[in-house]
């Protein structure tokens, strides 16, 4: 699991760290950092899994004695298949620390600390590594760690997910890759390969635990996804199918109505809310331990009921052993964590909540600490007080 990511001139951060738990909220205004924070993990991804980011290995102790990682490799890849960032020029903070422009990236995750610093070249999408020196460790000179520097983060490696906001809308074909959705295990950020993945793994069982949904009638991937799912659209199922012939497949809901009879419907006849939610349900309920899920405002056209749903999923999700980032703009999220947390779903300390604020040149955060009951520690100006804000206009 990852427990602190350090940005360093990275956009809108001069400098920041960042403690995440299993289950962490990033909330703020618009344009505070929140996606930045996540897209730098994405990042950090993207550059391992195209093969620009190579790197050796500290353990905490040897970080904090001084030791610094050394990291070889291309670059950063600014531009891919999970994040598209521009150029050097849009990621560097416009007040970089350095008489070089430099950005720094780096993650501590168990014992281990791992760092990368990138030379910004303004107008190019690939920035290379600077290979950071290590001190003499002994009378012939420079050795490089032994052991540790053999380790890769486990995030690099694990199972992994990023949803982004703008995620697939209603119809009724979906894109058949095998490569992707069955080889890789991957739902697409948009959630794209959601419908193929279901089709494919619809037997595989969820274990028993926070994420078995106590009204599914199996314990199968589609059942269970048709649970949650109707905690949203009571009554509703889900099929998907192969469309022979083509490299696409076939998604619909199905309802039963009051004499028993199921009537199926195309995705475009039942609203936004359920196909946009179905890539979060299934990335939740298929996620093992070690599985890092990155999601942007899985509140999006949900109901309050819904959005409050949707946070004990992913307090679920973090229960079993996954790690869900998720930056939010709802207090029902919000709070369907909290109550998560007063219901000993999940403990206090494994719920970290992030509020940002930003002028529009920096940012910063605070750090909201739950109680076993739900009640936070503080709760800072502007953090969901909006209704509060609104009533004393009204009754003032």
């Amino acid at each position: 699991m990852i427990d602190r990511l350090t940005l360093h001139n990275y956009k809108a951060f001069q400098h920041a760290e960042i403690p995440l738990g299993p289950l962490t909220l990033l909330t703020g205004l618009n344009s505070s950092g929140k996606s930045s924070v996540l897209q730098s993990l994405a990042l950090l991804r993207q550059s391992y899994e195209s093969g620009d980011l190579a790197l050796s290995t500290l353990t905490n102790e040897e970080h904090e004695a001084g030791r610094r990682t050394s990291v070889t490799g291309r670059g950063l890849l600014l531009n891919g298949e999970l994040v598209g960032l521009g150029t050097g020029e849009d990621v560097l903070h416009e007040d970089f620390m350095e008489d070089e422009p430099r950005i720094g990236l780096s993650v501590d995750e168990g014992p281990y600390h791992y760092g990368w610093t990138a030379a910004v070249e303004r107008e190019q999408n690939l920035l290379p590594l600077v290979d950071a020196d290590l001190p003499d460790t002994s009378e012939g000179g420079r050795e490089r760690p032994t052991g540790p520097a053999a380790v890769t983060p486990a995030f690099f490696t694990a199972p992994f997910q990023y949803l982004h906001a703008d995620r697939i809308s209603p119809a009724e074909f979906y894109p058949r890759d095998h490569q992707v959705a069955i080889g890789r295990g991957f739902l697409g950020v948009r959630g794209e390969h959601t419908v193929n993945f279901l089709r494919h793994h619809r037997e595989d069982t969820v274990p028993a635990g926070p994420l078995h949904h106590p009204n599914a009638a199996s314990d199968d991937l589609i059942v269970q996804t048709a649970a949650w799912m109707g905690d949203l659209c009571p009554g509703v199922d889900i099929r998907a199918d192969v469309i022979k012939g083509a490299d696409v497949v076939s998604l619909s809901y199905g309802f039963r109505g009051t004499a028993g009879a199921t009537k199926r419907r195309r995705p475009s006849n039942v609203g936004f809310g359920l196909t946009y939610v179905l890539p979060i349900v299934v990335a939740c309920l298929s996620a093992r331990p070690g599985t890092l899920i990155l999601l942007e405002n899985p509140e999006a056209h949900l109901h309050p009921q819904g959005q409050t749903q949707m946070a004990t999923l992913a307090a679920s999700a973090a229960a079993q052993g996954a790690q869900v980032i998720m930056e939010t703009h709802s207090d029902h999220v919000i709070n369907g964590v909290r109550l998560a947390v007063k219901k000993k779903l999940i403990a206090p300390e494994e719920a970290v909540f992030h509020y940002f604020r930003g002028d529009g040149t920096g940012v910063d955060f605070v750090s909201p600490r739950t109680d076993a009951d739900g009640m936070l520690d503080q709760w800072p100006s502007g953090f969901f007080d909006e209704l509060e804000n609104t009533l004393d206009q009204l009754i003032g």
